[in-house]
């Protein structure tokens, strides 16, 4: 007598009445479906393996050489190769972040990246941005920095307005902080009187750097260019102190237009001042009368009776008319060798100036002057 259930089980004679063991027939697009699903798999999984093959092989997109143009980028603080690399690619420095983060996992001066403001190239090859970016002579910036240029010869009442203008720092702070001349560190020689002392230059400004802080540096620097000029000695050996060469470097700044002639006016001024001569010098008549725009003065600001008037006062004035740069005190302290006691600028545009030993000669420099002016062409009359 046979067992259904282990006839079932062992898959025995499929005569009338027995279940055969096959699975059921599947439906015909349930198959279609499933043989599409897995064909796209394959091809787009081909495709993806094919290009990470290639990307190994070949390497990743890259532009060759050192760019063109420019471009400032920003790297934030604590940014890894990634986050570099996509700035990067972004703002077309690089062709792919792929190329440079690559480059950044085995390259060594990765580590010399700082945070800051970056001046560099667009398409560049991942090589030079590498390069470009671990050379601190392209930072612009750091991160809420702001740069602050002051010009040669800059006085006080511009300076305000030019550090006002490029940072965040508002004009009533910087007044308040240079009312306060101990705390920007001014010399006892200056009597209080900023003027001359806030040394033109280039300086970052943080987001939280104040006025008085600033300032402080300013004065600083212009103490360390001193020093290292040895402006006391110096000065001692043309019968001055270090304030009047810097009021003799201020001068320069304004009566002079070109390099070579600042030691030249030097001279001619000591000469007059050997001789007894009076200055008579518009750039101190237009410091006392705020005038600005010319190298001329009125006959009333020449009757002024101010100390800065050296048409009337002997002398040297007071003190510095402008902030002297370097080469104008280099000037100061090593004067040229002659016996000139007259110059005039004869073409303001070139800067061509006439120094003259007889009052003669420099009156026919000065009717040169003033035929300049009367031509066409003439510019800063």
């Amino acid at each position: 007598m046979s067992d259904s259930g282990l006839d079932l089980m062992t898959g025995g004679s499929s005569g009338p009445g027995r279940r055969r063991a096959d699975s059921p027939p599947s439906k015909p697009w349930g198959r279609r479906i499933v043989t599409l699903v897995v064909i796209l798999a394959l091809v787009f999984g081909g495709v993806f393996v094919w290009k990470k093959v290639s990307g190994f092989i070949s390497g990743p997109a890259d532009y060759s050489g050192s760019g063109t143009g420019s471009v400032t980028v920003e790297i934030p603080q604590n940014s890894n190769g990634q986050q570099i690399a996509d700035i990067l690619a972004e703002k077309d420095v690089v062709k792919s972040a792929e190329a440079f983060y690559q480059l950044a996992l085995k390259d060594s001066r990765f580590q010399a990246i700082q945070a800051g403001y970056y001046k560099v190239k667009k398409q560049m090859s991942a090589e030079a941005a590498m390069k470009a970016l671990s050379n601190k002579a392209n930072i612009v910036g750091a991160p809420g920095e702001s740069r602050v240029t002051i010009p040669e010869g800059s006085r006080v009442k511009n300076i305000v307005k030019i550090i006002a203008a490029k940072t965040k720092i508002s004009a009533a702070d910087l007044n308040k902080a240079l009312k306060d001349p101990d705390a920007i560190g001014l010399p006892a020689v200056a009597k209080g009187n900023p003027e001359g002392y806030l040394f033109p230059a280039t300086y970052a400004v943080g987001a939280k750097t104040t006025a008085t802080q600033l300032l402080k540096q300013m004065v600083a620097k212009t103490l360390s260019v001193a020093k290292d000029l040895d402006i006391g000695t110096r000065a001692r050996a043309l019968g001055l102190d270090g304030e009047q060469v810097l009021t003799v470097a201020s001068i320069l700044e304004y009566e002079a237009k070109k390099d070579s002639d600042y030691p030249k006016v030097a001279r001619v001024l000591y000469n007059r001042l050997k001789d007894g001569m009076l200055l008579q010098l518009d750039s101190t008549v237009s410091y006392a009368s705020g005038r600005e725009g010319d190298v001329f003065t009125t006959e009333d600001e020449r009757n002024s009776d101010s100390p800065y008037n050296t048409y009337k006062a002997a002398g040297l004035p007071p003190g510095p008319i402008g902030s002297p740069g370097q080469k104008t005190i280099e000037a100061a302290l090593n004067p040229a060798d002659g016996d000139w006691l007259y110059f005039v600028a004869v073409n303001l545009e070139t800067g061509e100036t006439v120094f003259s030993n007889t009052k003669a000669e420099h009156d026919a420099a000065v009717q040169k002057l003033q035929d300049y002016c009367r031509s066409a062409d003439a510019k800063g009359c």
